[in-house]
């Protein structure tokens, strides 16, 4: 079945509660282009893509130039049955826009699926039928960190991620409170956003080893890998690789013998999609490292679609998919279902997403 037609548009979305974070400041709201494939016989494919120029060096102007109707003419005509030629092409094209690629690369996989009417997931090979994820608490005061820790687990959320990366003293003094609060019923994991130098991070590690903390995302800046990989085993099996982990490349080097982690963060949004999350996750399976699968501020479309790959990779052990639940609005309905705290795929085609009227 032949590709007809390639459009996509730019959504803006207020957050419902702005958040701060150690390298990137606060924020009040989020834009993301959505994109939609049309085939011959109907279907329509859903992608989003949500730029961060931090994180990727991908601007929104110029992932929205990439987009562009008049780029994308390329696709008109292929066979959505021959997906995997077209993703090896769609990643040579747009390497350097992994954010672009990957609104494409999601609208290629819900359409395909559609075709074949089944869920993506299905068609990935599910592992998983549902999963935890955690909810993230911004760089707040102690005061602001306890409200929201409480208000999460009044709607059922177990596991809870806390910003931090500001000052070492700082985080340890807000984690043992906000442990002494809630007690032990709640999982609690840290993203440091590049935020600590090796001796900080393992004050901290020292610091918090009474009080259960999971694993620490991302503690130094992304290009000290070689920091990451000179760590003891003890401190290095908490690192979870988030901005170190672009793409396949990236993967491969971090989890070159001594490998650098213990866990990759995937995102799909710095991956390029479904199809180089998939061969990250590969390479990940075969150095024994764990996956966690994060995310944006995104539509539920996209959210959706890191669910679903998630759910096809036997060593995903963490999901951290919360995206769309801080948006104050979405564009569609569905792609997942999520009871206290627990994420599922729904049992509906493709993403199992619904254009909201």
């Amino acid at each position: 079945m032949k590709i007809k037609s390639v459009k996509s548009w730019k959504e803006n979305f207020g957050l419902l509660r702005p958040y701060t974070i150690a390298s990137k400041g606060t924020r009040y709201d989020v834009s993301n282009i959505i994109v939609e494939i049309s085939l011959e016989n109907g279907i329509k494919g859903l992608g989003a893509s949500a730029p961060t120029e931090i994180d990727e060096g991908e601007t929104f102007a110029k992932c929205e130039t990439v987009l562009r109707e008049d780029n994308l003419k390329w696709l008109i005509g292929r066979e959505i049955e021959s997906l995997d030629k077209i993703s090896t092409d769609l990643r040579n094209r747009m390497f350097m826009t992994p954010a672009a690629r990957a609104g494409i690369d999601i609208a290629l996989y819900d359409a395909f699926a559609l075709f074949n009417n089944v869920p993506l997931v299905d068609l990935l090979g599910r592992q998983y039928e549902a999963l935890p994820t955690s909810i993230t608490i911004g760089i707040k005061s102690i005061e602001e960190s306890l409200e929201e820790a409480h208000e999460y687990g009044r709607r059922g959320f177990k596991i809870i991620k806390l910003k931090t990366g500001a000052s070492v003293e700082e985080d340890v003094a807000r984690i043992t409170k906000l442990r002494e609060s809630i007690g032990q019923s709640i999982a609690i994991r840290v993203d440091a956003n590049q935020g600590y130098d090796t001796n900080d991070y393992k004050k901290f590690i020292k610091d918090t080893q009474e009080l259960n903390v999971e694993f620490v995302e991302q503690p130094f800046p992304k290009k000290n890998i070689d920091q990451m990989r000179s760590l003891e085993e003890k401190y290095k099996s908490l690192v979870a690789a988030d901005e170190s982990l672009q793409n396949e490349e990236d993967a491969a080097l971090i989890a070159t013998p001594p490998k650098a982690c213990g866990i990759f963060n995937i995102k799909l949004m710095k991956s390029g999609g479904i199809y180089s999350a998939m061969k990250i996750a590969t390479i990940a399976n075969k150095a024994n490292i764990d996956l966690m699968w994060g995310c944006m501020d995104e539509s539920r479309i996209s959210i959706a679609a890191g669910l679903h790959t998630a759910f096809a990779c036997p060593n995903t052990k963490y999901i951290d998919l919360d995206g769309s639940l801080d948006l104050a609005r979405d564009l569609v309905s569905g792609g997942f279902e999520i009871k206290d705290g627990i994420m599922r795929t729904l049992n509906a085609p493709g993403l199992g997403v619904k254009m909201l009227s």
